[in-house]
């Protein structure tokens, strides 16, 4: 089984890749080649940074979109969308301007409510609630760090910051957290291990 990790210039690789394979990934491909993606059993799309220059990252790659588009939207390759990464799921984000997403799941990033109770960005260990049942999320505590979330449809799991933010999104066979599994030590560990043997 193949794992396609998008190289864009917007993820922390490394710490994904080490993560895949202590999950039992056995090729990992970490790529910025359109026709790996398209050969890829499965696909994980890491971001870390703002929303428009990740998207802008994406785009630059000649061939990408088109090749996420076909290989998880139209051949159902199971799909993880990690931290920005998830949030490229949604049609827009509205961090230092407004920015197309990849516009899988209808909803917008936003930026995190700010008050002087409230630190932003989120960052820090916090409780993963789910909202809805998928077989690749489970109730436990997850690393966070962002100071923008997705506001939208298809919510899969919920944390609290001054109230409900989301925590996971998805449907079919896609999945995007907003979390850092590949920094939430077992439990993050653990939705890598059901992500690799998800058949959706």
């Amino acid at each position: 089984m193949s794992v396609a990790l998008i190289d864009y210039g917007a993820g922390n690789l490394q710490s994904v890749h080490n993560a895949l394979k202590a999950a039992g990934a056995a090729a990992i491909h970490v790529t910025a080649d359109p026709e790996v993606v398209l050969r890829a059993d499965r696909v994980v799309l890491p971001g870390v940074g703002a929303y428009g220059a990740c998207a802008a990252g994406l785009r630059a790659i000649p061939g990408m979109v088109e090749a996420l588009e076909q290989r998880v939207r139209r051949d159902a390759a199971p799909f993880l969308g990690v931290c920005v990464g998830m949030q490229l799921m949604a049609d827009r984000g509205e961090e230092m301007g407004v920015h197309d997403g990849l516009g899988w799941i209808a909803g917008t990033v936003r930026a995190l409510p700010a008050s002087p109770r409230l630190r932003v960005p989120h960052m820090g260990w916090n409780d993963v609630v789910p909202a809805a049942a998928h077989p690749l999320i489970a109730p436990g505590e997850a690393y966070f760090l962002h100071s923008f979330a997705f506001d939208g449809d298809d919510v899969l799991a919920t944390t609290d910051h001054g109230g409900p933010v989301t925590a996971a999104i998805g449907r079919d066979n896609y999945l995007g957290v907003q979390f850092h599994p590949e920094k939430s030590q077992r439990y993050g560990l653990a939705l890598i291990e059901r992500f690799l043997a998800w058949r959706p």
